[in-house]
């Protein structure tokens, strides 16, 4: 899907249900939409942070290449504190460690003293293509939250949702007391996850997304793209969409041996040239799938059926 045209509401404050207010990122790319959205959490004097996204400003800040201006001319992180206004920070949670979602959390700390609460930190060497310019190597949290472990403020309650999939530490949050779901990059209308090796792992993805199916949250919030508000019937199509892919590897294989650029010539016809790594990467995270399964094996970079 293209970007849409601009103006994009980047810096802004946009309520999106009582407790929810989104903060979009001057972070625009073919990977990221119009930008990370970071979510604030909480109507009274305390809230959450969601997300901070890549760090723009501030003394504290790492280099990033979504460095931006929004449309009032202010960094994300003072965007996001704007925002906040007089409340305390009383928790920046991550969704993961890609550097479009985790490097602001440690301005936030340092302007706010507010804890670095959610994912566990992932620092990988591997050098293949990434949909967003890798990991966050000096993310530290405070504390980790496990699977169903949960933070609360005043009107607010968090549960972590464990996603692996697109990383091996991506996690949902749960906002139970409207039944919305953060889902950073694990589901997303705008466009599928892209799931790269070695951290990123097709069978954990799939049955992160089988566990979504199975709850019953009332609205997806994604940190690129719109609001999924039909969850389920959204779930159930990426769930197909992975299965037909898979299809396709299957029948591009009934032809013989195949290398990863021959599986996306022919699977991503028409595909914008630089998406060509990120397809590659997907095509291989279910070559690695159908291997652990024994269907499929490699030598020389060359995949064949087993049978």
């Amino acid at each position: 899907m293209d970007i849409p045209a601009k103006p994009w509401p980047t810096g802004l404050s946009e309520l999106c249900e009582p407790l929810v207010r989104r903060v979009l990122a001057p972070n625009a790319s073919h990977y990221t939409f119009t930008g990370t959205q970071t979510y604030i959490v909480g109507a009274g004097d305390e809230v959450a942070v969601i997300d901070p996204g890549p760090a723009d400003d501030g003394a504290d800040s790492e280099p990033s290449p979504f460095k931006g201006a929004d449309t009032n001319g202010r960094g994300h992180v003072e965007a996001i504190l704007a925002a906040v206004g007089s409340a305390r920070i009383a928790a920046i949670l991550c969704t993961h460690t890609h550097r479009d979602h985790s490097p602001a959390a440690a301005v936030l700390k340092a302007r706010t003293g507010a804890p670095i609460i959610g994912c566990t930190p992932l620092a990988l060497s591997d050098d293949g293509p990434r949909a967003d310019s890798a990991f966050d190597l000096a993310y530290a949290p405070d504390r980790v939250l496990t699977d169903g472990e949960r933070i609360a403020g005043p009107d607010w309650t968090i549960e972590a949702i464990a996603t692996p999939g697109h990383t091996s530490n991506h996690l949902c949050y749960a906002l139970i007391e409207s039944g919305a779901l953060f889902t950073g990059d694990h589901v997303m209308a705008w466009s599928t996850s892209v799931v790269s090796p070695p951290d990123g792992d097709m069978s954990a993805y799939m049955a992160s997304l089988a566990k979504l199916y199975d709850r019953d949250d009332k609205v997806f919030y994604p940190a690129h793209g719109p609001a999924v508000e039909k969850p389920r019937q959204l779930v159930r199509g990426m769930l197909g969409h992975r299965r037909s892919r898979e299809a396709q590897i299957l029948r591009q294989l009934e032809q013989g041996g195949q290398t990863i650029p021959q599986f996306v010539a022919a699977m991503y016809k028409g595909l914008d040239p630089r998406l060509t790594g990120a397809a590659g990467r997907s095509v291989l995270a279910h070559l690695f799938d159908l291997k652990a399964r024994g269907i499929v094996s490699e030598e020389d970079e060359t995949w064949r059926l087993t049978s």
